[in-house]
């Protein structure tokens, strides 16, 4: 087994809240490696009796940055990892952690294209690694984000995102709220759809690359209309939610 995927003890640094049920957790590495956006890292916990039991997390920060990493975990109510990390870990403690982990949907800036991101809730961690990582390496390429999100208050990384669009030209992002939209609020209100990805997609040059990472019915949904419009489906990488798949 390569070194990269062996185990190592993390320590955690910093924790942001970033939403009421969302933190960002920081963790140094004794033996970091750059990643690529998209990747991620296995967390394993060891309960007192032996038992153990593991969650993958997309990593959240620009491989830039180097000696750690960020992993921006959402609690579960029913989880067994998530709310651990979120409720129970503090400043100093020490974890286990194995990666960086996949080579299917991942982004460099070297790739030269523009960039469709699509996330809905908590799918948008991996995605914000990749504008971090735009970002940092001082990429030119235009970058559209379509957000999908419950309601103001879930907007994961907001002051962020918000600072990039003032500070960089090139990114875009476009948000939908589902179930509540902010005071005086005239932008998208419904699930993704065709006709919002039509009118996000016609505001960007061909080709251009697409990642979509969110609940499976989102993901489906959005890479089908997206290859009804015309973008070919070996430009579209996806990420779902799911016992097997990232965490988020």
């Amino acid at each position: 087994m390569r070194k990269i995927l062996e185990w190592q003890i993390a320590t955690l640094t910093r924790v942001k809240a970033e939403t009421p049920t969302v933190k960002t957790l920081t963790f140094s590495l004794p033996s970091w490696v750059p990643h690529f956006p998209g990747q991620h890292y296995d967390i394993r916990l060891t309960a007192p009796d032996g038992y153990q039991t593991e969650r993958s997390y997309s990593i959240a920060s620009e491989p830039e940055r180097g000696g750690e990493i960020d992993l921006t975990v959402e609690r579960l109510e029913d989880g067994e990892v998530s709310p651990y990390l979120d409720d129970v870990l503090m400043v100093g403690d020490q974890i286990e952690l194995r990666g960086p982990i996949g080579g299917y949907f991942v982004w460099e800036a070297q790739m030269g294209e523009p960039l469709l991101l699509v996330g809905g809730g908590s799918g948008v961690v991996p995605l914000m690694s990749m504008v971090r990582h735009w970002a940092a390496a001082g990429s030119k390429v235009p970058v559209l984000l379509l957000y999908s999100v419950r309601s103001p208050e879930e907007v994961i990384y907001s002051d962020e995102l918000n600072h990039l669009c003032e500070m960089r030209d090139g990114l875009r992002i476009f948000y939908t709220f589902t179930r509540q939209t902010p005071p005086g609020w005239t932008g998208y209100q419904r699930r993704i759809d065709a006709q919002m990805l039509h009118e996000v997609v016609s505001q960007i040059s061909k080709p251009f690359r697409v990642y979509i990472c969110g609940p499976t019915l989102l993901v489906e949904t959005a890479a089908n209309h997206l290859v009804q419009l015309g973008i070919a489906a070996e430009n579209i990488r996806t990420e779902r939610f799911g016992p097997t798949g990232p965490s988020l």
